[in-house]
């Protein structure tokens, strides 16, 4: 009775034990031929078992990754092993001994386009297990690229965000390290997508990708065009037409105002002559007047009024223009003339 009772107890568990186990692998990844690729996985280890009736604790202490083999064991070829001490370096554990099994490769070659699996040992063989399913993993030699959008490029707006996708065309894993580009110039953003936003329209542009390790097959360009917002043109020449008059203003007020300036002192000028034309002309007609009183009365009233004559046109000679001093003389020739 005993007996059976323990063989009830051992059953219960190894099934207790069994469906606790095991180890979660990622989708099939496309990998281009050198890239760099991490496989994502988690395991959750047997923690017990029963022997004799007792309960044993399992501990792992070693874990494995290993190709085109179903259990990983004893002599297979790994590409990495916790207990082992020459590594790979192209292949790097990221997990640990706990529920973490994550494998990073680096410069995927063409050897690498196959099964990977993972494998846990623990402290007695009742813990030890091999995910059989493991993940396949596609190498690409040289694909294609391509960019997909989250939204239409065609319908961008100012102060939107867009997110573009780059991957290969038969290659769809979004573990690709790739190089985006901008009108032929490198973009300071890297990695499989690529996000702009809030838009303007220095987003503008052609917009290609391609892997970091063969930048020599780009995707086709992807043109980005982020449109203006009507009522902000609008509002754009608007806030421009008060400068602009400013401006202008600016120009023609000195202008015009230098323009009055010259027509003022031109005039002055011209006043200014016309006012000296008239003087000369009284200066004229004050002496006509003086000499011809003198010739028509005779006598010492006559010789008076020449000595007065001639004095009156020795002042005019030494302050008047040459046109007085002909007239002077003329004037002193008749009174002469009379004496005799």
């Amino acid at each position: 009775m005993v007996w059976d009772i323990m063989i009830v107890w051992t059953f219960m568990f190894l099934l207790a034990g069994a469906a606790s186990v095991d180890i979660k692998y990622p989708e099939p990844v496309c990998a281009v031929e050198g890239s760099t690729v991490t496989l994502p996985c988690s395991f959750t280890p047997l923690k017990s078992f029963a022997q004799d009736g007792k309960e044993v604790q399992l501990k792992i202490l070693g874990v494995r990754w290993c190709v085109n083999h179903l259990i990983c064991q004893g002599s297979t070829p790994s590409v990495f092993d916790s207990t082992s001490i020459t590594t790979n370096s192209r292949y790097q554990y990221l997990g640990d001994l706990k529920g973490n099994c994550t494998l990073k490769i680096r410069d995927i070659r063409m050897i690498d386009n196959t099964t990977f699996r993972f494998r846990m040992e623990a402290n007695y063989n009742q813990g030890h297990y091999t995910g059989k399913s493991g993940v396949r993993v596609t190498v690409a030699e040289v694909p294609q690229m391509r960019i997909t959008s989250s939204h239409d490029a065609a319908q961008l707006g100012q102060g939107q965000t867009v997110t573009l996708h780059c991957t290969a065309v038969h290659c769809t894993s979004h573990l690709l390290e790739v190089t985006w580009f901008k009108d032929g110039h490198p973009h300071p953003q890297s990695g499989p997508t690529l996000q702009l936003g809030p838009l303007t329209a220095k987003d503008s542009g052609n917009y290609t990708c391609a892997l970091k390790t063969n930048k020599k097959t780009p995707s086709p360009p992807y043109t980005v065009c982020v449109k203006e917002e009507e009522e902000k043109k609008d509002a754009g020449v608007g806030g421009k037409q008060p400068l602009i008059f400013g401006v202008v203003f600016g120009i023609l007020l000195p202008l015009l105002t230098l323009i009055l300036v010259l027509f003022i002192i031109i005039r002055k000028r011209s006043a200014a002559a016309a006012v000296g034309g008239e003087v000369d002309e009284r200066h004229y007609d004050n002496i006509d007047n003086i000499l011809r009183p003198a010739e028509q009365q005779g006598g010492e009233c006559q010789e008076e009024a020449v000595e007065d004559i001639s004095y009156v046109s020795l002042q005019f000679i030494r302050n008047s223009s040459r046109p007085v001093v002909k007239e002077a003389d003329t004037v002193l020739y008749s009174s002469v003339a009379n004496r005799d």
